[in-house]
């Protein structure tokens, strides 16, 4: 079981990150899926086009107040980890500059 209302704040922040990654893209796209896995755990994916995350700040990102955005507080993904642990589960990403960013919520 989860907190729909806590499951509901990471994928909201996951998604406003994947929308300011395309801004300005051609053929923006994202993707969020959900499936089990092979021992029928509950994975969502959220995937984009855009941008990506460069290699040396892959690692920050989940720190808390670490950010590349303008205006941004950093506090999103350090906050969307805390959820995932609180549920057992784990966050992960893979990610190439120019092509895009999936993170991927293991239930």
């Amino acid at each position: 079981t989860a907190d729909p209302e806590l499951v509901e704040q990471v994928l909201i922040n996951l998604t406003l990150n994947a929308l300011q990654a395309v801004d300005g893209i051609t053929n923006p796209q994202i993707k969020l899926i959900a499936e089990l896995d092979s021992q029928s755990r509950i994975v969502i994916h959220v995937i984009d086009n855009g941008t990506g995350i460069p290699e040396e700040n892959r690692e920050k990102i989940f720190i808390p107040f670490f950010s590349t955005k303008e205006g941004g507080s950093g506090i999103g993904l350090s906050l969307s980890r805390q959820i995932m642990r609180l549920h057992q589960g784990t966050i992960g990403l893979r990610s190439e500059p120019g092509k895009g960013t999936t993170f991927t919520l293991k239930f």
